[in-house]
């Protein structure tokens, strides 16, 4: 049972920290000429490398909220799972960490796919996505899959 638990809470973990990544690092996506995120756009030039504020369209506005708001759901999905291991009665279930953590995978999906269907307006077309793109769309299963690992648990003694 204490394998278990490891395992599920290294999973949720990882889960977590590639959230935190995929949202705070600079490289959605990226090319020759520089990179763009969430929350710059960064440029090489003649003049050196240069860095703008993003979009202020409702479409990255969006995409930030929900990335932050999967951040979030699955920090308090963690918080939560430790206080139900403690005052949860034996047999009981986890439903509400397992909705939060599959809540914090839904947001974390629409945040994802709303970059790449709004992003080809954006970004020039010779750029591909960067790695921070790919970790977003990585923690989408791994949320999905702790919170319904979370769903399905009962806890013992």
């Amino acid at each position: 049972m204490l394998i278990l638990l490891l395992g599920i809470i290294f999973l949720h973990v990882a889960a977590l920290v590639l959230l935190f990544v995929s949202t705070i690092v600079s490289e959605w996506t990226t090319g020759e000429m520089g990179t763009s995120d969430l929350w710059k756009n960064c440029t090489l030039d003649n003049m050196g490398h240069i860095c703008n504020a993003a979009s202020t369209g409702e479409w990255i506005q969006v995409v930030q909220a929900v990335m932050i708001l999967s951040i979030i759901f699955s920090f308090l999905s963690l918080i939560l799972f430790f206080c139900q291991l403690f005052t949860l009665q034996k047999g009981g279930r986890f439903f509400l960490t397992g909705a939060f953590q599959i809540l914090a995978g839904l947001f974390v999906m629409s945040g994802a796919i709303i970059y790449t269907v709004m992003s080809p307006g954006w970004v020039p077309e010779k750029d591909t996505f960067g790695y921070s793109y790919i970790l977003a769309w990585v923690a989408f299963p791994l949320a999905v899959i702790s919170g319904l690992i979370y769903v399905v648990l009962r806890k013992r003694e």
